[in-house]
């Protein structure tokens, strides 16, 4: 009678080395199928992004005209050209003023614009889509509206007689205002967004300690969507620096490079001088620029302990 409970142990302890063996194979199984989900991105990945940057960092140091096969190595001479032109120092400076107006204009506009949101009950989420019809809409289309609505003849150019994009010192700042319209309205419904995840409890704890509204927003909603600030702030850095569809629909460029940024520098070189290599120079000079933001975005990140 004793013995029949040892007996009985005997398969069980048989079967647990099978068992652990099996559950290994289906993780093993699941890492595999894993991984072959992955290999059509990654492999996209690798022809649409990683070859073609391969290339541009490549022809950065050739002579390339863009459309001929012949790339002569020319070494660093693009890039010391590019401390000497004119245009490509323009085009920094003025993608410098660009960064400067979106870090601030439209980042504090949508931090208001959601506070303002968080603050009311009634027709919260007509506001949101009004805020967000804009940033959806084709550039393509917006900027061919302003441009009708700012025509020196026909629109309200004619009414305060001024050209806004055909004057040298307006013209850039229009077309940032023109950018803006379409762009804030994003910011608006991702603020607020974040700012629904904010712990109520600390709202109810800074009223009873007397804090109004301008104080709670400054003591407990900023520190709370730091994160969402931080990260918002990073892409718009480096989305700065690509902007290329408003400034080439209103202006391409002008008028008299008033309006170049580094994007149409590289494409004028690129497609109307036909020197494919020195655009290629550019454009490496562009990604070297978001890749030192990405770099200090990600130290302050570890720093802040943001990912705890």
């Amino acid at each position: 009678m004793t013995a029949s409970p040892v007996l009985s142990r005997e398969p069980a302890r048989r079967a647990a080395p099978a068992r652990r063996g099996g559950v290994r194979s289906k993780l093993r199984d699941r890492r595999v199928s894993g991984w072959l989900f992955l290999v059509p991105l990654i492999v996209f990945n690798l022809v649409v992004v990683l070859v073609p940057s391969a290339f541009s960092v490549w022809y950065s140091f050739t002579d390339w005209t863009g459309i001929s096969s012949k790339a002569t190595f020319v070494g660093f001479a693009n890039y010391a050209d590019l401390v000497r032109d004119p245009e490509f120092v323009q085009g920094l400076v003025h993608n410098l003023l660009w960064t400067a107006f979106f870090l601030v204009v439209p980042m504090a506009m949508g931090l208001f614009g959601a506070f303002a949101l968080s603050r009311i009950v009634r027709f919260r989420l007509l506001f949101r889509t009004l805020y967000f019809i804009p940033y959806i809409v084709a550039s393509v289309v917006n900027s061919s509206i302003w441009r009708s609505i700012l025509d020196p003849q026909n629109g309200l150019g004619n009414l305060l007689h001024l050209n806004p994009l055909g004057d040298p010192d307006l013209a850039l700042w229009t077309v940032e205002f023109v950018n803006n319209w379409a762009w804030w309205g994003f910011l608006v419904v991702v603020f607020f967004a974040a700012m629904q995840g904010v712990d109520r409890s600390l709202y109810e704890a800074a009223r009873v300690d007397g804090a109004g509204a301008g104080r709670q927003f400054l003591s407990v909603t900023l520190p709370a969507i730091g994160p969402t600030f931080a990260f918002l702030g990073l892409m718009t850095i480096i989305w700065s620096f690509l902007a290329f569809d408003y400034v080439f629909i209103l202006t391409q460029g002008g008028p008299a490079g008033s309006t170049d940024l580094l994007s149409t520098v590289s494409y004028r070189d690129a497609f109307t001088n036909l020197q494919g290599g020195y655009a290629s120079a550019v454009g490496v000079v562009m990604a070297l620029i978001s890749g030192v933001v990405v770099t200090i975005y990600l130290v302050i990140r570890k720093v802040r302990k943001w990912d705890t």
